[in-house]
């Protein structure tokens, strides 16, 4: 699992952060600026985006080793 965490779910997270820090500061949302507002394909990768964090947080949980 540590090759799908470091080399998919952690960029797409990342990618995700940063979109959500230009969003917060600027007002400017860079996944709709480059496929365009409320299109399929925006709503596709803010969906895989999440989805990445959501498995990334749950693998962080069940790779922990126990105390």
């Amino acid at each position: 699992m540590k090759g799908l965490t470091d080399y998919v779910l952690a960029p797409l997270t990342f990618v995700g952060a940063i979109n959500w820090g230009l969003i917060g500061i600027f007002g400017f949302d860079l996944v709709a600026w480059l496929f365009g507002p409320a299109t399929m394909v925006s709503n596709i990768i803010y969906a895989i985006i999440g989805i990445a964090a959501v498995v990334w947080l749950i693998l962080m949980f069940i790779d922990r080793p126990l105390k």
